[in-house]
């Protein structure tokens, strides 16, 4: 029988590689008396290649019994497995058979293994070996003719590190490891189990099927399902109870999926702009603290200048002019207003000094007429340091605000959409929205 009719068999949905070879291995293994243990984690449907296992062996006409040992108390669990005689414990008021006593000619299925306690550990571990075992308050030894298959989600590297798990069990019970793939790992398979889900609902709840549009479809399969198959059933029930809509966005269902483990999600078309608007930023940053430093170097080369009083050379004056026509161009991206007076520049200066561009004079007024020069452009270069902070605190302020605007005006003014976008907590955002008057 071929993997594909074996799945439709088991309702084993899914096209990826390494369900294939696990569903294979099974129906391989299962004509055989060895053990299997079924590795996974919890929720990827460990449960089918027992029952594989079962149906292509040759104790499929004999009992199949699936254990949850971890749902069993510890005081209890030997009595469940292995039976007890009439008042060997309180509330035994008469004899009962175990599950290996019960699955004689069988499977027995032992999911979550790792969880017995060591002293039950001790017990199966002679049954796997010699197909013995004694009831609790009994001393007789009888046998039993059982097909073991065990599942657990533990690492048991790190349980036999531990002390949790005994190696010697380990190795008997892992005759033959099959190894079921976690959800995040056959993403091609999510939204085939998707749909299948949802259109099981709609024939329980009798209301249409849901289905996605392509970018949710997209956010469906990169999402890492950490809780597996489970937690995708579960998911799929809540949409097609809860939405009015039955066609889905990713918007609508990220909605459904905890942030917690949203990491490896795709960059959507909306955080692409988000990071562009965080470039635009930086590079806004990066131009007014650029223009800031020129300005200032601007400064202590006219202050310079002037202090030696004399006279700008043909080298200097192209520098000084050079420095007048960074600082004073329009720069893409600010706002306007950013250019520098036109009494400002070089040439204006000169003209307005006798001390640039005119031989030096040794009259008082020259002096004077110098050193009210020298005050009125040091005052004048502060004041335009001054202007120039203010000019960038409010364009931050203006870009900002249009930030947020924009981000409000896309998700309908949804401000946990809106905060995502933007980087930054729904508090924080409801804050700029109160102190920019947003509504």
């Amino acid at each position: 029988m071929d993997v594909l009719s074996i799945k439709r068999r088991f309702g084993i949905i899914g096209t990826s590689a390494s369900l294939d070879r696990a569903v294979m291995v099974a129906a391989q293994v299962a004509p055989t008396d060895i053990s299997v243990l079924v590795l996974g984690e919890s929720g990827v449907g460990k449960e089918s290649i027992p029952r594989i296992v079962h149906q292509f062996s040759t104790r499929k006409h004999g009992p199949f019994i699936a254990v949850n040992c971890g749902a069993i108390p510890e005081g209890t669990i030997d009595s469940e497995l292995f039976g007890h005689e009439k008042g060997s414990f309180t509330g035994a008021t008469e004899s009962r058979k175990g599950y290996f006593e019960e699955a004689n000619g069988g499977t027995i299925f032992l999911d979550e293994v790792a969880e017995l306690p060591l002293t039950t550990q001790v017990r199966l571990l002679r049954v796997l070996e010699t197909g013995e075992f004694i009831r609790v308050g009994s001393s007789k030894v009888q046998k039993t003719d059982v097909r073991v298959v065990a599942a657990t989600n533990v690492l048991f590297d790190q349980a036999i590190q531990k002390g949790r798990f005994r190696e010697d069990l380990y190795y008997r019970l892992s005759q033959v490891p099959i190894q079921v793939p976690a959800l995040r790992e056959r993403a091609a398979d999510i939204h085939l189990l998707f749909r299948k889900f949802t259109t099981d609902f709609s024939e329980t709840y009798q209301m249409p099927p849901l289905s996605l549009t392509p970018d949710a479809i997209e956010v469906l399969e990169n999402y890492p399902w950490p809780g597996n198959i489970r937690q995708l059933k579960n998911t799929a029930e809540q949409m097609s109870i809860l939405e009015s809509q039955r066609i889905l966005d990713s918007d609508t269902l990220l909605t459904y999926l905890p942030e917690s483990h949203r990491s490896r999600l795709p960059v959507r078309d909306e955080q692409k702009k988000q990071e562009d608007q965080l470039n635009e930023r930086e590079i806004l940053y990066k131009v007014l603290f650029d223009l800031r430093r020129e300005m200032h170097d601007l400064k202590k080369l006219v202050m310079s200048l002037l202090e030696k009083g004399g006279d700008l050379g043909m080298e200097e004056s192209a520098l000084v002019n050079r420095l007048f026509n960074q600082v004073s161009s329009p720069v893409k991206g600010l706002p306007e207003g950013r250019s520098l007076e036109p009494e400002s520049t070089p040439e204006a200066m000169r003209s307005s000094s006798p001390r640039l561009g005119a031989s030096k004079s040794p009259s008082k007024n020259s002096e004077e007429r110098d050193f009210a020069y020298r005050n009125r452009a040091s005052e004048d270069l502060d004041e335009a340091d001054e202007v120039e902070e203010v000019e960038e605190i409010l364009s931050l302020q203006d870009s900002e605000k249009e930030l947020i605007r924009r981000a409000l005006l896309k998700h309908g003014n949804r401000r946990k959409h809106a905060a995502f976008e933007l980087g930054i907590s729904e508090r924080t955002l409801y804050r700029k929205i109160k102190e920019y008057g947003l509504k």
